[in-house]
């Protein structure tokens, strides 16, 4: 039984990775800047009444984290650190190389916290990726986009879940009404607990293509891909996944691996799990889209878990307590997993949603993330979804059939505004 440092959970629900260390047998002391962000919304009691402890930096203070983590560790060591939250992956970083644990180092965790950094990166070692420059004001977005030229996506450097993201495909999408350059900045945007965006966004050439997720398990630079999880977008102007298929039996394995670990290596990924998306054009191949210090999120390794017939996260707790990757046997998929979103066109207050009941074993996953009284809309990015269905077939057809079909019986109520 080893004892962990966890380090906040995903959008404040995803709690699959403190449940599979419970299930092997870990004690887990959780760190958060806010437990009452918990509380507020019953995770506290549900989940966190199992931790070992509970210590709450508020406001987060990273020397003050690494003073208070320093003092459990000096009497009860921590074993390993994990940390699936984009926006603490650098403290995070800087912790564990203080506590000597594995994790990725504090120099790749920062430079990978930064979009436009992990570009220049690649550019300098000469890895493929669209066209791309840097914006920190409105002025000098106006500017890049008129260089660039059409179509084109901006984004924020340190952004994440689709936030903030916009597609300009022609001088049409810029409506003079709304001058959404001229006002794109500042953005405001509230990533959680305490962590404001820095206004500083990535530009880059908008190519068409097939969106695929990469999940990869490192250890001492070596590298291991779990598989392609193949992803069905909404159509533009949206950013947002409508679902995905984790195997994908469609595309080269190795040439789309082989751009990935270039990728990893480039950025000087040393250890812990990546989620790298790649847009496979017909015309260029593989492309990166972003890359990802940590597990893919949006409860996306439950599909992984269905398909492999094993536990990710597990694997994942097992990575930073030193376990090779060599005695992390994947054995052949179990068959198709496949998920579908749940959304509303309607924008609106969510009254209620009523879900159909699950028949047959194909349906594995169902939850709902929205709760009455949210404000919803339609899904121009993945935090407007409001839940998923999972399914698991022998045949992907088969499992696209039920998560579609699934999905079709569901109806979303929404008050309008």
């Amino acid at each position: 039984m080893a004892h962990l440092l966890l380090l906040e959970v995903p959008g404040g629900n995803d709690f699959d990775l403190f449940e599979a260390a419970q299930a092997q047998g870990h004690q887990v002391t959780f760190f958060t800047a806010d437990s009452s962000y918990y509380a507020q919304n019953g995770t506290l009691k549900k989940y966190l009444g199992s931790a070992k402890r509970i210590v709450e930096i508020k406001p987060f203070d990273y020397h003050e984290f690494e003073k208070r983590a320093v003092e459990i560790h000096q009497k009860d060591p921590f074993d390993a650190l994990l940390c699936l939250i984009d926006t603490r992956i650098p403290e995070a970083a800087k912790l564990a190389e203080r506590l000597n644990l594995r994790f990725l180092n504090p120099e790749s965790a920062a430079a990978m916290r930064d979009k436009f950094t992990v570009r220049t990166i690649l550019a300098e070692n000469g890895i493929r990726q669209p066209e791309f420059a840097l914006a920190t004001d409105n002025q000098q977005l106006r500017a890049a986009v008129e260089s660039m030229g059409f179509p084109v996506l901006v984004k924020p450097c340190d952004g994440y879940g689709s936030q903030n993201i916009a597609i300009f495909l022609s001088e049409d999408d810029l409506n003079p009404l709304l001058d959404p350059l001229d006002n794109y900045l500042p953005c405001h945007t509230d990533y959680g607990f305490g962590v404001m965006a820095n206004d500083r966004l990535l530009v880059e050439r908008y190519i068409s293509g097939q969106l695929v997720g990469c999940d990869t398990l490192t250890r001492n630079g070596k590298h291991v891909m779990l598989g392609i999880n193949e992803k069905l977008m909404y159509p533009p102007p949206s950013c947002a996944i409508k679902g995905s298929c984790f195997p994908s039996d469609r595309y080269e394995t190795d040439k789309i691996q082989d751009y990935v670990f270039s990728v990893l290596d480039a950025l000087g990924f040393n250890d812990g799990a990546t989620h790298t998306e790649i847009l496979l054009s017909p015309e260029q191949g593989p492309l990166l889209v972003e890359v990802n210090p940590r597990l893919v999120g949006a409860k996306i390794p439950r599909l992984l878990n269905l398909a492999l017939g094993r536990s990710v996260h597990e694997d994942v707790i097992d990575l930073h307590l030193g376990k090779p990757l060599s005695e992390l046997p994947y054995q052949a998929p179990c068959g198709f997993a496949v998920s579908r979103w749940i959304i509303t066109e309607a924008a609106g207050t969510l009254e209620e949603v009523i879900i159909p009941p699950a028949s047959g074993s194909g349906i594995r996953h169902v939850e709902i993330l929205k709760k009455p009284g949210n404000p919803v809309s339609y899904p121009y990015q993945n935090g407007d979804r409001i839940g998923y269905v999972m399914t698991l077939g022998n045949t992907r057809e088969q499992a696209e059939q039920l998560a579609d079909d699934y999905v079709s019986q569901v109806h979303v109520k929404v008050s309008p505004l």
